[in-house]
């Protein structure tokens, strides 16, 4: 179906066809095992934990350096 021809659908006929492309998509994408996703989940819950515990001490370093400079 072209770009031109769902100019002459009803709203319904456009809702229908973008579930239809959806669904489409949708049987196209690869989901991880449920391995892979532990895995993944790990690493991102590690990184956010050290570059959190990176902002925090670089803040602590910055109030500390301002309370020196201004007292």
């Amino acid at each position: 179906m072209s770009v031109n021809s769902t100019e002459r659908l009803g709203l319904f006929g456009r809702m229908s066809l973008f579930l239809r492309q959806v669904i489409f998509e949708l049987k196209k994408v690869v989901w991880p095992t449920r391995e892979q996703l532990v895995t993944y989940t790990i690493v991102v819950i590690v990184f956010v934990t050290i570059m959190g515990l990176i902002i925090a001490a670089l803040d602590f370093v910055f109030v500390k350096l301002v309370l020196f400079i201004f007292g």
